[in-house]
């Protein structure tokens, strides 16, 4: 495998689906398995199958249906979540158990009312139980973003020699600027006698809107996963967002990165992840807002005719987007309504277009946006012999 693939672990149906009211049934969470696994992803986290029987259902379900990604299973450091989770992912072509403990002082004090070297033993003890099941092991450090970095060493160096053979370090609080991240993991890197037995995984969480920056700083200082969900779903915040990470890594093309993800895919996914957990999507959302690929200042419109590249650094056919949208409002200018008379059917020169802008502009500021059957009656008021025989 190629040091430069970035395996892509989505976990939209285990953290995305504990956002409240996203709870999915089992049919959706294998519909919604089935694409994803169609869009590219590697991992696929199916649930955490000790929490309830209907997720047990769910994991099992989907380990049993998916044929190319490994599906994954969460559990705490507990022997009980272990078992369940070994049982649910038994059908699996390829399974991997995701289990670990906190590691920051505020939760080994505060959570856990233990010790340091209680904690470590805990851990090392989680992928022992979790490798009579699979030999995919995947660690987690909850809460490493505020873990002191000497210590979260010695736990990661210890659970690879148990036989972990991802480590996650996740960004618990979403409290890590994207240097102390990236710092982090290049720390774990040069301080991990058996680093090269593992591959480190980024799991960041967005409570200050960093979880992207801070994933992409985590790949670049050495992780080679990356844990993330459609649309940024999420515990609070969310989480880092599938579709932003997948299209920095292909845009940025000196970073010498690539995933198998079908960039194609995204918008259409997108919306059916929106739809089916019932969850909107912000229209100013990167890649896959509605308002993504729509311009309506008057000065990027001119630009964006002239020449798309101006405003545009993706192209909306590459994420399926439908398009990029001229969208006429009070600071539109000239050029975005000839743009759109022209598109109509009708013929008008320069002259015509500056008569029309201020009629235009008295309708603009009556709406948010002019319509088309607003542009119609404009011109058949104005000139109805403009338009062109079709």
């Amino acid at each position: 495998m190629s040091a430069n693939k970035i395996f892509i672990f989505d976990t939209t149906l285990r953290d995305g689906e504990q956002v409240p009211g996203c709870k999915l049934n089992t049919k959706e969470k294998i519909e919604l398995a089935l694409q994803l696994e169609h869009l590219g992803v590697d991992i696929l986290e199916a649930g955490f199958p000790i929490s309830s029987p209907g997720d047990f259902e769910s994991v099992r379900k989907i380990a049993e249906t998916i044929k190319n990604a490994t599906v994954c299973g969460l559990s705490r450091a507990v022997q009980k979540d272990i078992e369940a989770a070994g049982e649910a992912l038994k059908p699996a072509a390829r399974k991997r158990i995701h289990t670990g403990i906190g590691t920051s002082d505020f939760h080994i004090k505060s959570k856990f009312n233990s010790t340091r070297e209680e904690i470590l033993e805990r851990a090392k003890q989680c992928v022992t139980w979790a490798r009579n099941y699979t030999d995919d092991v995947e660690f987690y450090a909850e809460d490493a973003g505020r873990t002191d970095n000497e210590y979260l060493a010695r736990v990661v160096e210890a659970v690879i020699a148990a036989g972990a053979t991802t480590v996650n370090i996740p960004d618990t609080t979403g409290y890590c600027l994207p240097h102390q991240y990236g710092e982090k993991i290049a720390y774990l890197r040069n301080n991990v006698s058996n680093i090269d037995k593992a591959v480190l995984s980024c799991h960041c969480h967005n409570d200050l809107g960093l979880a992207t920056a801070n994933s992409i700083a985590g790949i670049i200082a050495g992780a080679r996963q990356i844990e993330c969900t459609i649309n940024g779903l999420g515990e609070r915040a969310g989480n880092t967002s599938l579709e932003e990470v997948v299209m920095i890594i292909k845009q940025h093309k000196q970073l010498n990165f690539y995933t198998n993800i079908k960039a194609e895919m995204l918008n259409p996914m997108s919306r059916l992840v929106s739809d089916t957990m019932r969850m909107p999507v912000q229209p100013n959302k990167a890649i896959v807002g509605a308002n993504a690929f729509s311009h309506s200042s008057g000065i990027h419109q001119d630009g964006f005719l002239k020449d798309a590249s101006t405003y545009e650094i993706i192209n909306p056919d590459e994420v399926g987007a439908e398009g990029s949208k001229i969208v006429l409002t009070a600071r539109s200018g000239r050029s975005a309504l000839a743009h759109r008379f022209q598109k109509l059917g009708y013929q008008f020169n320069r002259n015509d277009i500056d008569v029309l802008y201020e009629t235009f502009l008295k309708v603009a500021d009556s709406k948010k946006e002019v319509q088309d059957a607003d542009l119609t009656e404009m011109a058949t008021q104005y000139k109805p012999e403009a338009l062109l025989a079709s």
